[in-house]
Protein backbone atom coordinates (compact mmCIF):
# COMPACT_ATOMS: atom_id res chain seq x y z
CA UNK A 1 0.00 0.00 0.00
CA UNK A 2 1.38 3.41 -0.99
CA UNK A 3 2.40 5.78 1.77
CA UNK A 4 0.21 8.83 2.38
CA UNK A 5 1.57 11.94 0.62
CA UNK A 6 0.99 14.15 3.64
CA UNK A 7 2.85 11.67 5.82
CA UNK A 8 5.79 11.61 3.39
CA UNK A 9 6.19 15.40 3.67
CA UNK A 10 5.49 15.42 7.41
CA UNK A 11 2.58 17.86 7.17
CA UNK A 12 -1.09 17.73 8.14
CA UNK A 13 -3.97 17.48 5.67
CA UNK A 14 -4.84 21.10 6.49
CA UNK A 15 -1.35 22.34 5.63
CA UNK A 16 -1.02 25.58 3.66
CA UNK A 17 0.88 25.69 0.32
CA UNK A 18 3.80 27.32 2.15
CA UNK A 19 3.86 24.52 4.75
CA UNK A 20 3.72 21.87 2.01
CA UNK A 21 6.64 23.51 0.19
CA UNK A 22 8.58 23.78 3.45
CA UNK A 23 7.92 20.11 4.22
CA UNK A 24 9.14 19.08 0.78
CA UNK A 25 12.29 21.16 1.02
CA UNK A 26 13.05 19.61 4.42
CA UNK A 27 12.74 16.09 3.02
CA UNK A 28 14.68 17.04 -0.13
CA UNK A 29 17.56 18.44 1.95
CA UNK A 30 17.63 15.34 4.15
CA UNK A 31 17.60 12.78 1.34
CA UNK A 32 19.30 14.71 -1.48
CA UNK A 33 21.59 12.43 -3.57
CA UNK A 34 24.53 14.81 -3.17
CA UNK A 35 24.23 14.46 0.60
CA UNK A 36 23.63 10.70 0.44
CA UNK A 37 25.88 9.37 -2.36
CA UNK A 38 25.19 5.78 -3.48
CA UNK A 39 22.38 5.46 -0.92
CA UNK A 40 19.49 3.84 -2.80
CA UNK A 41 17.14 4.08 0.18
CA UNK A 42 17.72 7.85 0.47
CA UNK A 43 17.27 8.27 -3.29
CA UNK A 44 13.94 6.42 -3.13
CA UNK A 45 12.73 8.67 -0.30
CA UNK A 46 13.87 11.69 -2.30
CA UNK A 47 11.75 10.52 -5.26
CA UNK A 48 8.74 9.86 -3.02
CA UNK A 49 8.99 13.37 -1.59
CA UNK A 50 9.08 14.82 -5.11
CA UNK A 51 6.06 12.72 -6.09
CA UNK A 52 4.12 13.88 -3.02
CA UNK A 53 5.00 17.53 -3.67
CA UNK A 54 4.04 17.28 -7.37
CA UNK A 55 0.51 16.29 -6.31
CA UNK A 56 0.01 18.41 -3.18
CA UNK A 57 1.44 21.61 -4.68
CA UNK A 58 -1.16 21.55 -7.47
CA UNK A 59 -4.58 22.74 -6.30
CA UNK A 60 -6.58 20.50 -8.67
CA UNK A 61 -4.47 17.38 -8.11
CA UNK A 62 -4.54 17.94 -4.35
CA UNK A 63 -8.36 18.14 -4.39
CA UNK A 64 -8.58 14.88 -6.32
CA UNK A 65 -6.09 13.19 -3.99
CA UNK A 66 -8.06 14.38 -0.94
CA UNK A 67 -11.23 12.89 -2.44
CA UNK A 68 -10.01 9.64 -4.00
CA UNK A 69 -6.54 9.00 -2.53
CA UNK A 70 -3.87 7.33 -4.68
CA UNK A 71 -6.56 5.74 -6.86
CA UNK A 72 -7.12 9.13 -8.53
CA UNK A 73 -3.72 8.78 -10.23
CA UNK A 74 -3.58 5.04 -10.88
CA UNK A 75 -3.86 3.28 -14.21
CA UNK A 76 -1.58 2.26 -17.06
CA UNK A 77 -0.98 5.86 -18.08
CA UNK A 78 -0.22 7.20 -14.64
CA UNK A 79 -3.69 8.65 -14.06
CA UNK A 80 -2.62 12.28 -14.15
CA UNK A 81 -0.28 12.21 -11.21
CA UNK A 82 3.44 11.48 -11.21
CA UNK A 83 3.32 9.25 -14.22
CA UNK A 84 3.41 5.96 -12.29
CA UNK A 85 7.05 6.46 -11.34
CA UNK A 86 7.96 7.66 -14.83
CA UNK A 87 10.14 10.56 -13.64
CA UNK A 88 13.85 9.99 -13.15
CA UNK A 89 16.24 12.15 -11.14
CA UNK A 90 16.79 14.54 -14.04
CA UNK A 91 13.04 15.06 -14.33
CA UNK A 92 12.83 15.93 -10.65
CA UNK A 93 15.61 18.50 -10.82
CA UNK A 94 14.12 19.95 -14.00
CA UNK A 95 10.62 20.29 -12.58
CA UNK A 96 11.46 21.38 -9.04
CA UNK A 97 14.64 23.37 -9.62
CA UNK A 98 13.14 26.41 -7.84
CA UNK A 99 12.96 24.41 -4.59
CA UNK A 100 16.73 23.92 -4.72
CA UNK A 101 17.66 27.53 -5.38
CA UNK A 102 17.37 27.56 -9.19
CA UNK A 103 18.83 25.84 -12.18
CA UNK A 104 18.65 22.23 -11.03
CA UNK A 105 21.46 22.40 -8.47
CA UNK A 106 21.07 22.28 -4.75
CA UNK A 107 22.59 25.23 -2.95
CA UNK A 108 25.13 23.83 -0.50
CA UNK A 109 25.18 20.41 -2.11
CA UNK A 110 27.13 20.54 -5.32
CA UNK A 111 27.07 24.34 -5.66
CA UNK A 112 24.32 24.27 -8.31
CA UNK A 113 26.41 22.38 -10.82
CA UNK A 114 26.91 18.81 -9.64
CA UNK A 115 23.84 17.62 -11.48
CA UNK A 116 24.76 19.23 -14.80
CA UNK A 117 22.37 21.26 -16.85
CA UNK A 118 18.62 20.92 -16.39
CA UNK A 119 16.73 18.85 -18.93
CA UNK A 120 14.36 21.04 -20.90
CA UNK A 121 10.86 19.62 -21.12
CA UNK A 122 8.46 20.25 -23.98
CA UNK A 123 5.06 21.81 -23.40
CA UNK A 124 2.05 19.71 -22.42
CA UNK A 125 -0.93 19.18 -24.69
CA UNK A 126 -4.52 18.97 -23.47
CA UNK A 127 -7.44 17.12 -25.06
CA UNK A 128 -10.98 16.19 -24.01
CA UNK A 129 -12.26 12.63 -24.32
CA UNK A 130 -16.01 11.95 -24.24
CA UNK A 131 -17.19 8.79 -22.47
CA UNK A 132 -20.56 7.09 -22.17
CA UNK A 133 -21.76 5.68 -18.85
CA UNK A 134 -21.21 2.19 -20.28
CA UNK A 135 -17.55 3.02 -21.00
CA UNK A 136 -17.12 4.56 -17.55
CA UNK A 137 -18.58 1.43 -15.96
CA UNK A 138 -16.06 -0.92 -17.57
CA UNK A 139 -13.04 1.25 -18.29
CA UNK A 140 -11.98 1.65 -21.89
CA UNK A 141 -9.04 2.08 -24.23
CA UNK A 142 -9.39 5.12 -26.48
CA UNK A 143 -7.28 5.82 -29.53
CA UNK A 144 -7.05 9.51 -30.39
CA UNK A 145 -5.20 11.45 -33.05
CA UNK A 146 -2.88 14.09 -31.61
CA UNK A 147 -0.99 16.80 -33.49
CA UNK A 148 2.26 17.35 -31.61
CA UNK A 149 5.64 18.92 -32.23
CA UNK A 150 8.47 16.42 -32.78
CA UNK A 151 12.13 16.71 -33.71
CA UNK A 152 12.58 17.19 -37.45
CA UNK A 153 14.58 14.53 -39.25
CA UNK A 154 18.09 15.86 -39.88
CA UNK A 155 18.01 18.56 -37.18
CA UNK A 156 21.25 18.78 -35.19
CA UNK A 157 22.31 20.83 -32.19
CA UNK A 158 25.55 22.25 -30.87
CA UNK A 159 26.76 23.38 -27.47
CA UNK A 160 25.58 26.84 -26.47
CA UNK A 161 28.50 29.26 -26.58
CA UNK A 162 26.95 31.58 -23.99
CA UNK A 163 26.90 29.03 -21.14
CA UNK A 164 29.30 26.45 -22.64
CA UNK A 165 26.64 23.77 -22.34
CA UNK A 166 25.88 24.21 -18.64
CA UNK A 167 22.47 25.80 -19.19
CA UNK A 168 23.37 28.47 -16.62
CA UNK A 169 25.24 31.73 -16.50
CA UNK A 170 27.09 32.75 -13.36
CA UNK A 171 27.06 36.28 -12.01
CA UNK A 172 29.27 37.76 -9.33
CA UNK A 173 27.90 40.68 -7.31
CA UNK A 174 29.77 42.82 -4.80
CA UNK A 175 27.77 43.31 -1.59
CA UNK A 176 28.49 44.59 1.91
CA UNK A 177 28.97 40.93 2.87
CA UNK A 178 31.52 40.35 0.13
CA UNK A 179 31.42 38.87 -3.35
CA UNK A 180 28.26 36.81 -3.93
CA UNK A 181 27.95 34.33 -6.77
CA UNK A 182 24.55 33.43 -8.27
CA UNK A 183 23.35 31.28 -11.15
CA UNK A 184 20.48 31.92 -13.55
CA UNK A 185 19.06 30.19 -16.62
CA UNK A 186 21.00 30.92 -19.79
CA UNK A 187 19.04 33.45 -21.86
CA UNK A 188 20.36 32.06 -25.17
CA UNK A 189 19.44 28.37 -24.84
CA UNK A 190 16.81 28.70 -22.05
CA UNK A 191 18.70 26.19 -19.91
CA UNK A 192 19.01 23.47 -22.56
CA UNK A 193 22.77 23.91 -22.98
CA UNK A 194 22.30 23.50 -26.73
CA UNK A 195 21.24 25.62 -29.69
CA UNK A 196 20.14 24.65 -33.21
CA UNK A 197 23.04 23.85 -35.58
CA UNK A 198 21.41 22.45 -38.71
CA UNK A 199 17.74 23.21 -39.32
CA UNK A 200 15.80 21.31 -42.02
CA UNK A 201 13.73 23.46 -44.38
CA UNK A 202 10.39 22.25 -43.05
CA UNK A 203 11.32 22.81 -39.38
CA UNK A 204 10.71 25.83 -37.17
CA UNK A 205 13.48 27.85 -35.54
CA UNK A 206 13.85 25.20 -32.84
CA UNK A 207 14.19 22.30 -35.27
CA UNK A 208 10.66 20.99 -34.65
CA UNK A 209 7.85 19.98 -37.01
CA UNK A 210 4.16 19.22 -36.39
CA UNK A 211 3.26 15.56 -36.76
CA UNK A 212 -0.03 13.68 -36.31
CA UNK A 213 0.14 10.59 -34.14
CA UNK A 214 -2.41 8.06 -32.87
CA UNK A 215 -2.14 7.74 -29.10
CA UNK A 216 -3.68 4.93 -27.06
CA UNK A 217 -5.19 6.00 -23.73
CA UNK A 218 -6.16 3.49 -21.03
CA UNK A 219 -9.04 4.98 -19.03
CA UNK A 220 -9.82 3.25 -15.70
CA UNK A 221 -13.37 2.41 -14.66
CA UNK A 222 -15.25 4.84 -12.44
CA UNK A 223 -13.78 8.13 -13.68
CA UNK A 224 -15.86 11.27 -13.25
CA UNK A 225 -16.47 14.45 -15.22
CA UNK A 226 -13.39 16.69 -15.18
CA UNK A 227 -10.87 14.04 -14.06
CA UNK A 228 -7.51 14.54 -15.76
CA UNK A 229 -5.28 11.65 -16.86
CA UNK A 230 -1.72 11.98 -18.07
CA UNK A 231 0.00 10.12 -20.89
CA UNK A 232 3.73 10.50 -20.37
CA UNK A 233 5.86 11.82 -23.23
CA UNK A 234 3.02 12.40 -25.72
CA UNK A 235 3.07 16.20 -25.57
CA UNK A 236 5.31 18.52 -27.59
CA UNK A 237 9.01 17.84 -27.95
CA UNK A 238 11.60 20.39 -26.83
CA UNK A 239 14.70 21.27 -28.84
CA UNK A 240 18.07 19.69 -28.01
CA UNK A 241 19.56 16.23 -27.53
CA UNK A 242 19.09 16.45 -23.77
CA UNK A 243 15.40 17.44 -23.90
CA UNK A 244 12.40 15.36 -22.89
CA UNK A 245 8.92 15.42 -24.40
CA UNK A 246 5.99 17.04 -22.63
CA UNK A 247 2.89 15.10 -21.58
CA UNK A 248 -0.60 14.68 -22.97
CA UNK A 249 -3.26 15.74 -20.45
CA UNK A 250 -6.58 13.98 -21.02
CA UNK A 251 -9.70 15.64 -19.55
CA UNK A 252 -12.71 13.35 -19.10
CA UNK A 253 -16.10 14.54 -20.37
CA UNK A 254 -19.16 12.47 -19.44
CA UNK A 255 -21.90 12.11 -22.06
CA UNK A 256 -25.52 12.35 -20.98
CA UNK A 257 -27.36 9.02 -20.92
CA UNK A 258 -30.85 8.68 -22.42
CA UNK A 259 -32.45 7.07 -19.36
CA UNK A 260 -29.92 6.89 -16.54
CA UNK A 261 -28.84 9.76 -14.31
CA UNK A 262 -25.61 9.64 -12.32
CA UNK A 263 -25.15 10.59 -8.68
CA UNK A 264 -21.62 9.63 -7.62
CA UNK A 265 -21.46 5.86 -8.07
CA UNK A 266 -25.26 5.47 -7.88
CA UNK A 267 -27.55 5.61 -10.91
CA UNK A 268 -31.21 6.68 -11.07
CA UNK A 269 -33.87 5.39 -13.45
CA UNK A 270 -37.43 6.76 -13.79
CA UNK A 271 -39.85 3.95 -14.57
CA UNK A 272 -43.39 4.90 -15.61
CA UNK A 273 -46.12 2.28 -15.28
CA UNK A 274 -49.84 2.53 -15.94
CA UNK A 275 -52.58 2.29 -13.34
CA UNK A 276 -53.45 -1.32 -14.20
CA UNK A 277 -49.81 -2.44 -13.89
CA UNK A 278 -49.58 -0.77 -10.48
CA UNK A 279 -52.75 -2.55 -9.31
CA UNK A 280 -52.12 -6.00 -10.78
CA UNK A 281 -48.30 -6.11 -10.83
CA UNK A 282 -46.06 -6.56 -13.86
CA UNK A 283 -42.54 -7.45 -15.04
CA UNK A 284 -40.53 -4.71 -16.75
CA UNK A 285 -37.22 -4.50 -18.62
CA UNK A 286 -35.07 -1.52 -17.64
CA UNK A 287 -31.69 -0.12 -18.71
CA UNK A 288 -28.48 -0.64 -16.74
CA UNK A 289 -24.87 0.12 -17.71
CA UNK A 290 -24.37 -3.62 -18.33
CA UNK A 291 -27.51 -4.15 -20.44
CA UNK A 292 -31.23 -4.74 -19.90
CA UNK A 293 -32.48 -6.43 -16.70
CA UNK A 294 -35.99 -7.57 -15.76
CA UNK A 295 -37.56 -6.36 -12.53
CA UNK A 296 -40.86 -7.36 -10.92
CA UNK A 297 -43.48 -4.79 -9.99
CA UNK A 298 -45.48 -6.15 -7.07
CA UNK A 299 -49.31 -5.81 -7.11
CA UNK A 300 -50.44 -2.68 -5.32
CA UNK A 301 -47.20 -0.78 -5.93
CA UNK A 302 -47.50 2.89 -4.99
CA UNK A 303 -46.24 5.79 -7.07
CA UNK A 304 -42.96 7.08 -5.64
CA UNK A 305 -41.72 3.68 -4.51
CA UNK A 306 -37.97 3.20 -5.01
CA UNK A 307 -36.52 -0.18 -5.94
CA UNK A 308 -32.82 -0.57 -5.16
CA UNK A 309 -30.76 -2.86 -7.41
CA UNK A 310 -27.57 -3.34 -5.42
CA UNK A 311 -24.29 -3.31 -7.31
CA UNK A 312 -25.92 -2.23 -10.58
CA UNK A 313 -24.45 1.28 -10.39
CA UNK A 314 -20.95 2.45 -11.34
CA UNK A 315 -17.66 1.22 -9.88
CA UNK A 316 -15.77 3.40 -7.44
CA UNK A 317 -12.51 4.78 -8.81
CA UNK A 318 -10.82 3.88 -5.52
CA UNK A 319 -11.93 0.22 -5.85
CA UNK A 320 -14.48 0.32 -3.02
CA UNK A 321 -17.09 -1.60 -5.02
CA UNK A 322 -20.07 -0.61 -7.15
CA UNK A 323 -22.89 1.78 -6.41
CA UNK A 324 -26.57 0.90 -6.77
CA UNK A 325 -29.27 1.49 -9.38
CA UNK A 326 -32.31 3.22 -7.88
CA UNK A 327 -35.52 2.64 -9.86
CA UNK A 328 -38.14 5.33 -9.17
CA UNK A 329 -41.70 4.06 -9.78
CA UNK A 330 -44.07 6.61 -11.28
CA UNK A 331 -47.70 5.55 -11.70
CA UNK A 332 -49.19 7.30 -14.72
CA UNK A 333 -52.72 8.50 -14.04
CA UNK A 334 -54.97 8.32 -17.13
CA UNK A 335 -56.25 11.71 -18.27
CA UNK A 336 -58.60 10.89 -21.15
CA UNK A 337 -61.20 8.25 -20.32
CA UNK A 338 -64.14 6.98 -22.35
CA UNK A 339 -67.64 6.66 -20.85
CA UNK A 340 -67.20 3.06 -19.85
CA UNK A 341 -63.92 3.76 -18.09
CA UNK A 342 -65.32 6.81 -16.32
CA UNK A 343 -68.31 4.75 -15.17
CA UNK A 344 -66.01 2.10 -13.74
CA UNK A 345 -63.95 4.59 -11.73
CA UNK A 346 -67.05 6.44 -10.58
CA UNK A 347 -68.32 3.19 -9.13
CA UNK A 348 -64.98 2.63 -7.39
CA UNK A 349 -64.89 5.98 -5.57
CA UNK A 350 -66.66 4.59 -2.53
CA UNK A 351 -65.07 1.16 -2.70
CA UNK A 352 -62.95 0.51 0.37
CA UNK A 353 -60.13 -0.98 -1.73
CA UNK A 354 -59.74 2.42 -3.43
CA UNK A 355 -59.58 4.35 -0.14
CA UNK A 356 -56.03 5.60 0.65
CA UNK A 357 -54.81 3.59 3.62
CA UNK A 358 -51.06 4.06 4.03
CA UNK A 359 -49.38 1.77 6.56
CA UNK A 360 -46.47 2.68 8.79
CA UNK A 361 -44.19 1.15 6.14
CA UNK A 362 -45.38 3.58 3.46
CA UNK A 363 -42.97 6.48 3.74
CA UNK A 364 -43.88 10.02 2.80
CA UNK A 365 -42.13 11.90 0.01
CA UNK A 366 -39.99 13.85 2.50
CA UNK A 367 -38.98 10.66 4.31
CA UNK A 368 -37.86 9.13 1.01
CA UNK A 369 -35.80 12.22 0.20
CA UNK A 370 -34.25 12.08 3.67
CA UNK A 371 -33.36 8.41 3.17
CA UNK A 372 -31.72 9.17 -0.17
CA UNK A 373 -29.37 11.74 1.35
CA UNK A 374 -28.60 9.81 4.55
Amino acid sequence: MKQDFYEILGVSKNATPAEIKKGYRKMAVKYHPDKNPDDKAAEEKFKKAAEAYEILSDENKKARYDQYGHAAFEGPQGGGGFGGGGMNMDDIFSQFGDIFGGGGGFGGFGGGGSRGRARVKGSNLRIRVKLTLEEIAKGVEKKVKVRRKVMAEGATFKTCSTCNGSGQVMRVTNTILGRMQSASTCPTCQGAGEVIDKKPKNADSSGLVVSEETVSIEIPAGVTEGVQLKVNGKGNAAPGNNAIDGDLIVVIEELKHDTLKREGTNLHYDLYINFSEAVLGESKNIDTVSGKVKIKIEPGTQSGKILRLRGKGLPSIDHYGNGDLLVHINVWTPQNLNKEQKKFFESMKSDENFEPSPSKYDKSFFEKVKDMFS
